[in-house]
């Protein structure tokens, strides 16, 4: 599923093309790429769930931005290593992420197939999240100078 994400993500993300609204249109794209049905609609919903925390009545939709402090479950931890937690925690001390956006990626991390996630994976997921993430632009083109100034200049290994 992560590998769709990605796909969509890299494929769509500073295309002039508009993703495919269309979920067949779209689900015929990702099967001629060589995506298995049932993962395509894993990450279809994902990306749905990931919409669905913009609206208003999303408990991830806080208008005070003031500090908070996070206590991470067993499962969460299990998932986020110390380095991912780390990296949420500088993020959100520079300000890439708030309150808001930091549970919108845990929430997204949690809802992904892999048993654990490697800090690499994170960094896509945070993209994903601030991508879509309305009035987090900026935040969105913080966290892309982050990661592209790394030695190699990719985002993904």
């Amino acid at each position: 599923m992560f590998d769709i994400l990605m796909y969509l993500f890299e494929n769509y993300v500073h295309s002039e093309v508009e993703l495919m609204v269309d979920e067949d249109e779209l689900t015929k794209e990702l099967t001629r790429a060589g995506f298995h049905q049932s993962e395509i609609l894993k990450a279809l919903s994902w990306l749905e769930r990931l919409a669905a925390l913009q609206e208003s009545d999303s408990p991830y939709v806080r208008t005070n931005d003031s500090y908070s402090f996070r206590i991470y479950t067993d499962d969460e931890i299990d998932k986020l290593d110390v380095e991912c937690r780390g990296f949420l925690l500088f993020l959100e001390e520079i300000g890439v992420l708030n309150f808001n956006t930091r549970e919108m990626v845990i929430d997204r991390v949690m809802e992904l197939d892999e048993p654990t996630l490697v800090l690499e994976d994170l960094k896509w997921v945070i993209l994903m999240v601030l991508f879509n993430a309305p009035g987090n632009e900026s935040a969105y083109e913080q966290m892309e100078d982050l990661i592209f100034e790394q030695p190699d200049g990719r985002l993904h290994s």
